[in-house]
């Protein structure tokens, strides 16, 4: 590197990645939730479908990233999701069609997975002679879904209020422009990074899925019951009165949480070799997923609750990454990753719609939160039942 700031330069500019496809083309959808359906007259069901739709397509994005990523490198990769990303929100701005929305959230989370994936894969090259500040670069990287959080916070609910429920356009005009933004540097950042190594394995070792039930079981419950508090939080507390002063901050408060939760959980996650780490971020999202029901349009419960979520929503796939490094072998990393992000995909499909649907059939979102509640307990249960891997040591031959 040119200068001994060079590298930190490089993190920053790679977590402008994950400040763009989880904090505004993913997670900001929830803020813009209210408006669209008051304004177009969808049902929950219905506009909980448009996550569903970027579910779908981070599952996609996943598959052809991890198909990829040898064959033309986390790089370029990377470059397409950043340019891909402003655009899919700038066709969310431009049609009221919920099919062509939805075809334009499955291109922004088969964006989102390429960004995500491979700039994980670039920030964790950094500083590998240097455990701790390789560290702390990796927590910058994820921290930055959090940064975009807090502009999306910000901005988009008091927008709204301003501007009336017609104005949701913007709000998506806005995200593209935020997100067109970050590209320059973020571009910047990926071609200065160092390439990851291309695999050379051509068949990783199996893995042992029996022994790892409980912490895939409990991973899938908690993506399922994660995503509906992001995707439904606001609409539930602008249907219970809330202001938007309120709603912005606890959208702000929860991307300050993910910014600050790897180093609140670091020793937490160095001392967990099995499912203790997933469990506790399990636990930790339930309770900040329960806390607004239990009294109407609370402020302290509602700023209690995003603090917590914040600090600890970002923490399960932290969970399972550092329990796969714990318990695998190195040539299973990657099939593990794999498995892990198919599963979390998988999970975040189903919740949108699920509670979407307990909402409609209820006439109650908190009926539909609650559900989510219930079902991040379950995982957190199955992950506290994850014992460390046992991998058989093979015999020296004579």
């Amino acid at each position: 590197m040119r200068k001994a700031v060079l590298p930190w330069a490089i993190v920053l500019g790679l977590s402008l990645g994950p400040a763009v496809s989880n904090g505004l083309a993913r997670f900001a959808y929830g803020l813009i939730l209210p408006a669209m359906q008051a304004d177009l007259a969808w049902t929950y069901t219905g506009a909980g479908f448009l996550n569903t739709a970027n579910a779908f397509g981070y599952l996609a994005g996943a598959l052809v990233t991890f198909g990829l990523i040898d064959r033309i490198g986390a790089r370029r990769l990377f470059v397409l999701g950043i340019l891909a990303t402003p655009l899919s929100l700038l066709g969310s701005a431009a049609t009221d069609s919920l099919v062509l929305q939805s075809v334009f959230r499955i291109v922004a989370g088969i964006a989102g997975a390429a960004i995500f994936i491979s700039g994980g894969a670039m920030a964790a090259l950094l500083f590998r002679d240097a455990r701790a500040a390789n560290a702390l670069a990796i927590s910058l990287y994820f921290g930055g879904g959090g940064l975009g959080m807090i502009l999306s916070g910000a901005a988009i609910p008091l927008m709204l209020d301003n501007m009336g429920d017609a104005s949701w356009p913007s709000a998506w005009l806005l995200l593209a422009a935020l997100s067109a933004i970050a590209v320059w540097p973020a571009v910047w950042a990926a071609r200065e990074c160092p390439e990851p190594a291309r695999a050379r394995v051509a068949v990783a070792p199996r893995l042992p899925l029996l022994q790892m039930a409980f912490s895939v079981s409990g991973y899938f419950l908690f993506a399922t019951g994660y995503i509906v508090y992001l995707t439904y939080l606001a609409a539930m507390m602008r249907a219970d009165g809330a202001s938007a002063l309120l709603i912005a901050a606890n959208w702000t408060l929860i991307g300050s949480g993910v910014i600050a939760a790897p180093f609140l959980w670091r020793p937490i996650l160095s001392r967990s070799d099995g499912g203790g780490a997933l469990s506790l971020a399990c636990l930790v999202t339930a309770a900040a997923t329960l806390l607004p029901l239990a009294l109407q349009n609370s402020a302290p419960l509602l700023l209690s609750s995003a603090a917590l979520f914040g600090l600890s929503f970002f923490m399960a796939p932290t969970a399972v990454t550092s329990f796969t490094r714990k318990n695998l072998s190195e040539a299973s990393w990657g099939r593990a990753v794999a498995m892990y992000t198919t599963i979390f995909a998988l999970g975040q499909v189903i919740g949108p719609a699920l509670a979407g649907w307990i909402a409609d059939a209820t006439g109650s979102l908190g009926q539909g939160m609650a559900a989510a509640g219930l079902l991040l307990l379950a995982g957190a249960g199955l992950a506290a039942l994850q014992r460390p891997v046992r991998i058989p040591v093979p015999h020296a031959t004579p």
